[in-house]
């Protein structure tokens, strides 16, 4: 063999390996392939919800978002499709479609529900369009990534998936201060290693068919400054009411995961949001003021006893001092919420999991067990007891 033939099986020996930090020569890792980069995702999920102290007006749950109502309950069946953007195939997409009485509730205006379409929906299609969009990486330094379409918002601890939730049940912050969907575009760069930065305009909170022809924006700083501590500071501001340009909503959302110690999931959410000249303070004509404001936080805790064996807890507090965002006595009428809740989940085969979970919500006013005739709250408390069973399929 010729000095140039040698020198070409070397340096092909080493184009097939890579060094370790500890100096072993390891095969080069092989680049997946497009079916391998598509992640698909679905689940089916029931529920049967207790209510310990009897319910009020038409056997529900008062405050309570997915477990609205009392009693047996299909939730969600729910198949996902999507592709990130890589290195090797710089376009991605994502498609989730739901059905059930979950889907029901995360309607957008215009997409299976009309302007007068209230929660909870009870009178609107059980199915969704949660997400349709396209992305793309575009080679620009480390690759800015943009993306079109119906997506998932960037606030809030919690999503709408059960299965990627430590809890059952969500929070007050999850149904009464952040939005759920938009439509509009992001973009997204990571300056470093730790540091990633998405922004983007948007239609607004869960609407597709625009109502006054403004958008609002939303983002996010998505932080991690050690390996385990996730931090991400998300906002949307804009104006979100039907046919005003002028009138801003605000919402800041500081969101934190820890998984440092083994076994242990540590999380916090805050939330402070604000809207000018609220058109439910205007109506009510009760207050001298009509700016509406809203904050709250939730900590979450949860421990892997066992591969199979969950325990999660979650203790809350939300602040709606003008009302606007319940609605539980009314505009202009103050409210404060507490609750706390316990998980325990189990993985009884495969992709089957089920969960217990017992929560308890407390008011500073009579905000529960709505009666009839007035539609009049008579209790500060609720308590739930819910069985829940999930099959997840991937």
């Amino acid at each position: 063999m010729t000095r140039f033939g040698t020198w070409m099986t070397v340096l092909a020996l080493l184009a097939a390996t890579t060094t370790t930090a500890y100096g072993q020569a390891q095969p080069a890792e092989k680049p997946k392939t497009l079916l391998e980069e598509i992640a698909l995702f679905a689940y089916l999920e029931n529920s049967y919800v207790w209510n310990l102290g009897h319910t009020g007006r038409g056997d529900v749950n008062e405050l309570r978002f997915y477990d609205f109502d009392a009693g047996w309950s299909f939730n969600m069946a729910e198949f996902s499709v999507k592709k990130e953007p890589s290195e090797r195939y710089p376009f991605g997409f994502g498609l989730v479609l739901t059905a059930g009485l979950d889907a029901q509730k995360n309607h957008a205006l215009g997409i299976f529900r009309d302007d007068d379409d209230a929660f909870p929906f009870r009178n609107t299609a059980k199915v969704d369009l949660q997400e349709a969009y396209g992305s793309y990486k575009i080679p620009v330094g480390s690759g800015l990534t943009v993306k079109a379409g119906k997506f998932v918002t960037l606030l809030g601890y919690e999503v709408i998936e059960s299965p990627l939730n430590l809890n059952f049940s969500r929070s007050f912050l999850f149904g009464f201060a952040i939005p759920l969907t938009h439509v509009g575009a992001l973009a997204s760069y990571a300056f470093t290693d730790w540091l990633t930065v998405t922004a983007g305009p948007v239609v607004g909170w869960d609407v597709a068919d625009d109502n006054n022809d403004t958008l609002s924006v939303t983002g996010q700083f998505a932080l991690t400054p050690l390996k385990d501590l996730t931090t991400n500071l998300n906002w949307i501001v804009g104006p979100e009411q039907f046919d005003n340009k002028t009138h801003q909503r605000f919402v800041l959302d500081f969101v934190v995961n820890y998984t440092g110690i083994k076994n242990l999931t540590l999380g916090l959410n805050l939330d402070i949001g604000h809207e000018e000249d609220e058109p439910s303070l205007a109506a009510s004509g009760t207050r001298a003021g009509t700016d509406a404001s809203w904050w709250g936080w939730a900590a979450y805790a949860a421990y892997d006893w066992t591969e199979k064996l969950r325990t999660s807890a979650r203790l809350e507090y939300f602040q709606d001092p003008e009302g606007v965002r319940t609605l539980a006595l009314g505009a202009g009428s103050k409210v404060s919420l507490w609750e706390v809740t316990a998980t325990t989940q189990y993985k009884i085969w495969k992709g089957l999991v089920g969960r217990l979970e017992y929560r308890h919500d407390d008011a500073d006013e009579k905000v529960f067990k709505v009666r009839a005739p007035g539609l009049v709250p008579t209790s500060k408390s609720q308590d739930t007891l819910t069985l829940a069973l999930y099959y997840s399929f991937f």
